[in-house]
């Protein structure tokens, strides 16, 4: 082992592993069995399994036997995932786009081919990871803003020139609603191109799932949509789209896309029939709505600061990692199995159990998350948590 890579081993990562996880791995709590409730995954249409989808995938299994699998940069135009992604462009309401093994290689492979070492980057601070990374791969100077602050945005971008403003539709760690409006209104009065990313958006917002740029009226004026078909799709791949005049620049300048292999025969088959379902799925949008409505009208009625946010993604943010790992278990003992989300998806000491909710939550299972949640509160004390005190000293 390189010394340099033993040094941050023994300096940093191991007293934290045992220091403050306790000599186990923070991510990993108990095992979910059959009558657990799952609030750790991203289906929020509640499909996967769905008929459809799969007897897509098994037919294309039984019958395609001649694909090649090769980089996505050599697909013909005829190819089912070039079908794929015109339908996936035409349902947004954009002229192309890409198909790419994940949202996390969306963004990082469109950034990389849209901004330059000349080119600023604005970043909402809660903007996902891979954003970041692009900005990165980009060699961009990237500049971050305050979360949901167009006047920031505003401020940043008369100090350091036009670039590309990156914002989330809906955040991943709080489920908070961007000001998409406001922070359009801001990249015109700057002339800056926007990118919005609709990993939670896609399939939940909007006519036929269409997502929020659409939803609002936006998609003529935001030039790029990104998004991960890891959540409401269900499914493993990414997409963004792009101009048509900017289709074949895109093809060789996005690695991702370049130097990964495409989806497989199957994956593709099964997303171009998760795509129908979804445009079918209004009902299915309509009780994610209420479930949403419900718990977040009555967990702040038991104590939890669930403010940030207003969408399917819910935030108990207990600050610390061990207060997060004592809230997940105690939650975990009564079969309710969030997910923790911590440094580096989170700022340090703001750990949180992030829970995902979905269409197809029961009554009784919304009641039996309610009943946890009240039995545990003066166990985990949520009144008491960082985040509960700020917005309490907020108000004075």
């Amino acid at each position: 082992m390189l010394p340099r890579l033993r040094q941050r081993l023994d300096e940093k990562f191991t007293p934290h592993w045992n220091k403050e996880w306790g000599g186990k791995c923070i991510l990993h709590g108990r095992h979910p069995g059959t009558d657990s409730i799952r609030l750790d995954g991203n289906d929020y249409l509640n499909i996967s399994g769905h008929p459809s989808i799969v007897g897509a995938q098994i037919e294309n299994l039984r019958c395609n036997n001649d694909s090649v699998i090769q980089s996505g940069a050599f697909l013909l135009n005829g190819h089912p995932s070039r079908q794929l992604e015109t339908s996936l462009a035409q349902w947004i309401g954009k002229e192309d786009g890409f198909v790419c093994q994940s949202g996390y290689s969306a963004n990082v492979g469109l950034l990389q081919a849209i901004a330059d070492e000349d080119t600023p980057v604005y970043l909402d601070t809660l903007a996902h990871t891979s954003l970041w990374e692009g900005a990165r791969a980009a060699r961009a100077p990237a500049h971050p803003f305050r979360h949901n602050d167009p006047t920031h945005l505003s401020r940043m971008i008369t100090r350091h020139g036009p670039g590309v403003v990156v914002v989330d539709s809906v955040y991943s760690t709080t489920g908070a609603l961007c000001p998409l409006v406001d922070m359009v209104e801001v990249a015109e009065q700057h002339g800056c191109t926007i990118l919005v990313d609709e990993s939670h958006s896609l399939g939940t917002h909007g006519p036929l799932g269409a997502g929020l740029c659409a939803e609002l009226g936006l998609v003529d004026r935001v030039h790029f949509i990104t998004a991960s078909l890891a959540k409401a799709f269900a499914g493993r791949a990414g997409f963004f789209t792009v101009p048509a005049d900017l289709r074949y620049y895109v093809l060789h300048h996005s690695y991702p896309n370049i130097f990964s292999s495409c989806l497989l025969p199957h994956e593709i088959a099964g997303l171009t029939a998760t795509l129908e379902v979804i445009k079918s799925s209004d009902e299915s949008r309509r009780r994610l709505r209420l479930n949403t409505l419900r718990l977040r009208s009555n967990l702040p009625d038991l104590g939890y600061p669930i403010h940030q946010g207003s969408q399917q993604i819910i935030s108990l943010e207990a600050g610390t990692e061990s207060d997060t790992m004592a809230l997940r278990d105690r939650l975990e003992e009564r079969q309710i199995f969030g997910a923790i989300f911590c440094a580096p998806a989170t700022s340090r000491n703001r750990a949180m159990v992030r829970l995902t909710l979905n269409a197809g939550l029961t009554e009784s299972e919304l009641d039996q998350i309610e009943s946890a949640a009240r039995e545990i509160a003066p166990i985990v004390k949520p009144w008491d948590w960082p985040i509960a005190r700020r917005a309490r000293a907020a108000q004075i």
